[in-house]
């Protein structure tokens, strides 16, 4: 037997009757030869973490726009928190870690550039509307690789775009993730919150902080703890009605308090401006687009094409456009 038959032989004893054992994976679009060492999952988490797409996280925003300071969140400290607190739950309810790691991993891996208010922006401007998680299943299907996709199971498709909202995930490792992205950055965009002093501790509701704890660590393990509780040997996964209202209640205190915040959410105005710009600029001349896609023009029409290519930018990377696009450079006497 190959390490990765043995890998799989284990997960048919070692692992819950509800997880998704990697052998029993639906597979790719494309059939490929199997991995001697690696699972299909496992495989997956490799294909994510070396895409290009997932580099590009490091300098997309989390919820502050480029803030002044090196300990604030990035899309992809943000993917990473979500991953292991995902790998967490799975473990403790002997699901598929690879499966729960693979889908955390590539969740935001569409996320357009300055976070939530770049996703609205193309949301308006793009026939159809947008979505982040439909976006990181078109990077992971049609976008990385020079259009080839990284061809991933269809189980990791499916936690992805089910990560956000509508049918749950059809595994429970996909159902972890969700919950475990809620939990991630509904608390460290606290953290990060209180370190820009938009918020102070004792600002979130006592209520709230006499079920879930006071500091960021009570919060993240009570959150965790709770729902690998409630959940185990569930056929989804659950939070208990206490720890589930004082989480909804910690989201609508954020809502108020810091993502609607002018504070903190000021600049927001600008880069939606910057990247409307952006939108039209390249919709009017679709010949500037680089060639990687020139071909989603032909294939699937201009707007679709800059979209992917907009969605696709990082914060540093869209401001250079806009500025060498927009911005008068200065006349240089030689």
């Amino acid at each position: 037997m190959t390490l990765r038959e043995q890998v799989q032989e284990r997960e048919k004893t070692a692992l819950s009757p509800l997880a998704c054992k990697s052998s029993q994976s639906r597979g790719r679009v494309r059939p490929e030869e199997e991995c001697d060492v690696r699972t299909p999952f496992q495989r997956d988490v490799d294909r994510i973490v070396y895409s290009k797409a997932f580099r590009r996280l490091k300098h997309k925003t989390q919820v502050f726009l480029q803030p002044e300071g090196d300990h604030y969140r990035t899309r992809m400290t943000h993917t990473l928190e979500v991953s292991r607190i995902a790998r967490t739950i799975a473990r403790a309810l002997s699901l598929n870690e690879d499966l729960a790691e693979a889908v955390a991993l590539g969740h935001d891996l569409g996320h357009t550039p300055f976070g939530h208010a770049g996703e609205r922006l193309l949301d308006e401007v793009m026939p159809g509307g947008f979505a982040h998680y439909k976006q990181s299943v078109r990077v992971v299907e049609r976008l990385e690789k020079g259009g080839a996709g990284l061809n991933l199971t269809w189980e990791v498709r499916n936690g992805i775009v089910c990560h956000t909202k509508g049918a749950p995930a059809a595994t429970l490792e996909g159902q972890i993730v969700r919950l475990a992205d809620h939990i991630a950055y509904i608390n460290h965009d606290i953290e990060d919150a209180i370190r820009g002093k938009i918020i102070y501790p004792l600002d979130i509701p006592l209520e709230i902080s006499q079920v879930l704890g006071f500091t960021h660590s009570q919060r993240i393990d009570a959150l965790v703890t709770d729902a690998i509780q409630a959940s185990m040997g569930q056929e989804e996964i659950r939070q208990s009605r206490p720890v589930g209202e004082a989480m909804l209640a910690l989201k609508n205190f954020m809502f108020d308090s810091v993502y609607t915040n002018p504070m903190a959410k000021g600049e927001e105005g600008k880069a939606q401006d910057m990247l409307r710009q952006l939108f039209e600029f390249y919709r009017k001349n679709p010949d500037e687009l680089p060639d990687d896609f020139q071909n989603i023009r032909e294939r699937d029409g201009i707007d679709r094409a800059v979209c992917d290519y907009i969605a696709g930018m990082t914060d540093p990377f869209a401001m250079e456009r806009f500025k060498a696009l927009f911005i008068p450079k200065g006349w240089t006497v030689l």
